[in-house]
């Protein structure tokens, strides 16, 4: 018995030394790409790399091997790259296909640092590696229930995380969390000398000033309008208005943004792009967000005016 048990393990030997090699093959061929991705992105490489062993079969799938796809991911409607057709949850879906597998590691990469539902995983430890795979399937990225698991038992078993090791060189360009980039930054006025507005603006001192993207605003309250904040901060309407790209003066909803200097031509660094959540998002609302110009972005996306937006597009920030 002991000696068939040896035969039966000496002969499943080299099919499990194949598959190993093929998962190790993977990490030495991608690691590089997935620590350039991290630097970039600020995705962990381990994380990227599980994903792509897990998603592509170790770069064997069909959607590796013909159209470079090595995270699965499907169209969505604003995806106006090459495809390819490709069964998975369904029948024939329409799925991203790249020039390169460096294209598919970096839209992976932009596909989780610049869509909301993803933007919190990046608050984590970038080694916190059981948190990310927790965090991906508690944002839905995978319908199999034990993705976080097997994301980091590929990690554990290769040892992924070695390669979220940097140097303090490298750790310097790491980017910031988009969530710490987009927190409004509380300022002094004029007085506390914390924020040095134009010569021509004078702040209140009674009310709690806010900054993004280095322009000073506040909130609104109730009943409040354009017109009542331009008064109060020494402004003609018409400056206000230009200010937070409106027409009309209006009533406003309690704790919308209102700008006080002119917004910025292009968001801050770390904050390239914004990919829309759903259809029929409100194109004023992204630009008020993140503190840009209207006019500065439909011309930088070439964009067509009134801006109608579907899930899945990409609005370039900067």
């Amino acid at each position: 018995m002991k000696k068939q048990l040896l035969l039966l393990l000496i002969a499943l030997l080299p099919a499990a030394l194949q598959a190993q090699s093929v998962q190790e093959k993977y990490i030495q061929t991608y690691s590089s790409i997935a620590v350039s991705e991290m630097l970039r992105s600020g995705v962990p490489a381990s994380i990227t790399l599980a994903q792509g062993i897990l998603e592509s079969g170790a770069g064997q799938s069909r959607l590796a091997t013909e159209g470079n796809n090595h995270f699965g991911i499907k169209c969505h409607k604003g995806w106006t790259g090459r495809s390819m057709r490709h069964s998975d949850d369904a029948p024939n879906e329409c799925f991203r296909a790249y020039d390169e597998p460096g294209d598919s590691f970096r839209d992976h990469s932009d596909f989780l640092r610049y869509r909301d539902r993803y933007k919190f995983l990046f608050d984590l430890d970038r080694t916190d590696y059981k948190g990310w795979a927790y965090g991906l399937k508690q944002a839905g990225y995978a319908t199999d229930p034990q993705y976080a698991a097997k994301l980091i038992k590929y990690i554990e078993d290769y040892d992924l995380v070695r390669f979220d090791v940097v140097s303090q060189e490298q750790e310097a360009v790491l980017p910031e969390a988009p969530n710490k980039i987009e927190e409004p930054q509380s300022i002094e006025s004029s007085a506390g000398g914390a924020f040095e507005p134009s010569d021509a603006f004078h702040f209140s001192l009674s009310r709690q000033l806010y900054s993004l993207n280095g322009i000073p605003f506040v909130y609104a309250m109730e009943g409040e309008t354009y017109a009542s904040i331009a008064k109060s901060y020494h402004l003609f309407k018409w400056e206000i208005l230009r200010y937070n790209d409106v027409s009309k003066d209006r009533v406003l909803d309690p704790g919308s943004i209102v700008y006080l200097q002119a917004k910025k031509n292009q968001a801050p660094e770390g904050l390239e792009k914004y990919i829309v959540s759903e259809d029929g998002e409100d194109f004023h609302a992204i630009c008020q967000r993140f503190g840009v110009k209207e006019k500065a972005i439909v011309k930088l996306n070439g964009l067509e005016t009134p801006v109608q937006l579907r899930e899945g597009d990409e609005i370039k920030l900067r």
